[in-house]
């Protein structure tokens, strides 16, 4: 859907190069302009972080510091449709590509700047990171061990809704433009954008002094819970309608929990014996019971089970995801492979900014590629 469209991605890390990834796999190209030491995730887990947000993306090394880098930098600007940023507030235009220079050569460009607090706060100037994002938008509170201690997420959701909501801000902005003929300015910020997803919570504390989310989702319903299994296992029962309340009882046996539902389903005495249940067969059987019977029970699988699941297989995921596809064999010998720093800069350079053999050569000659 993306065919055609051109990105100058600046972006370091995670954030920008999951928004940019997200546009590769649009259809989009994407130019990675990276530091002559190349992006910090290279060096990152194998280079694993790397490797699966930029697949897909050219690699090209300018030296942003050096004013003949940022002259290469902006020609390239005038080639693009879209820009993606996630330097500091201020930084860009220090190096002379900020979006006032970026309009001067390319007046239809799509310019987005991602950043955790936004181009206008408080905090714009301090370093943070996704624990700071999800602490300061109110989610953190939300995930919490039973002695109300907030854990620490292994998935970095900020940086990942960040990226959601900056890929989806550019394509609005780009249906914008083929209406208009304007290119735009997008100041995202990941605490704005995880903050956008707790208007439940926002609401519910306002309107009924509730911090916990919507009561029966928030696990302090019998009928919708995470239960742990014989085996230490763990499995996830979602049976929130009568229908599936219903189903889950007789499958188990104890037609006579039907009388909890709907105004006692938080009991203790419940909570306790369904626990009890769930202790008497491994996670093997119950999500056996989950396929049988309709009842909204699914297993919580380990991430190396997702690959092999058959709803993965079912869905052909490893085949539609780019990564997973070229990626999954060499990732378990420990290897994992991506474009190399600078691999495409002779490339892009000869074919889009018509520059030559010798050019090029001067500009890494005088260390700006």
């Amino acid at each position: 859907m993306l065919q055609g469209l051109r990105v100058i991605d600046f972006s370091q890390y995670l954030p920008g190069p999951f928004a940019t990834l997200r546009l590769v796999d649009w259809g989009a190209e994407v130019i990675k302009v990276e530091p002559p030491q190349g992006d910090p995730a290279r060096g990152m887990a194998k280079e694993a972080l790397f490797a699966v947000n930029n697949r897909g993306k050219k690699s090209v090394a300018i030296n942003l510091k050096e004013e003949k880098g940022q002259n290469l930098a902006l020609d390239l600007i005038k080639k693009a449709d879209v820009v993606v940023e996630s330097f500091r507030p201020g930084v860009m235009n220090q190096f002379g590509l900020g979006y006032d220079h970026a309009k001067s050569v390319n007046e239809k460009i799509v310019y987005l700047s991602l950043t955790g607090f936004g181009q206008n706060s408080p905090y714009r100037d301090q370093g943070s990171h996704d624990s700071n994002y999800l602490a300061m938008s109110g989610m953190l509170s939300q995930l919490k061990d039973v002695s109300g201690r907030p854990i620490h997420p292994t998935n970095t959701l900020a940086d990942l809704i960040g990226g959601i909501a900056a890929s989806e801000a550019i394509t609005a902005a780009l249906f914008q433009r083929e209406k208009t003929g304007n290119g735009t300015y997008i100041d995202l910020a990941m605490t704005d954008a995880i903050f956008n997803m707790m208007g439940n919570h926002v609401m519910l504390s306002l309107l009924a002094q509730i911090n916990s989310g919507i009561p029966v989702l928030n696990g302090s319903s019998a009928n919708y819970h995470i239960y742990k299994t014989k085996d230490e296992r763990f499995m996830t029962l979602g049976a929130l309608e009568y229908k599936f309340w219903k189903n889950f009882c007789e499958a188990v046996g104890r037609v006579d929990w039907l009388e909890s539902y709907p105004d006692h389903l938080t009991d203790q005495n419940l909570f306790e014996e369904v626990e009890q249940l769930f202790l008497t067969k491994p996670q093997s059987e119950w999500t056996e019971i989950g396929e049988e019977h309709d009842c909204c029970l699914f297993p919580v699988l380990e991430i190396g089970e997702a690959v092999k699941s058959a709803y993965v297989k079912e869905r052909d995921l490893i085949k539609n995801n780019m990564f997973v596809q070229t990626h999954y064999q060499s990732a378990q010998d420990g290897v994992i492979s991506t474009a190399k720093l600078s691999e495409h800069t002779d490339e892009v350079l000869s074919k889009l900014l018509n520059k030559d053999p010798q050019e090029i050569q001067r500009l890494r000659t005088d260390g700006v590629i």
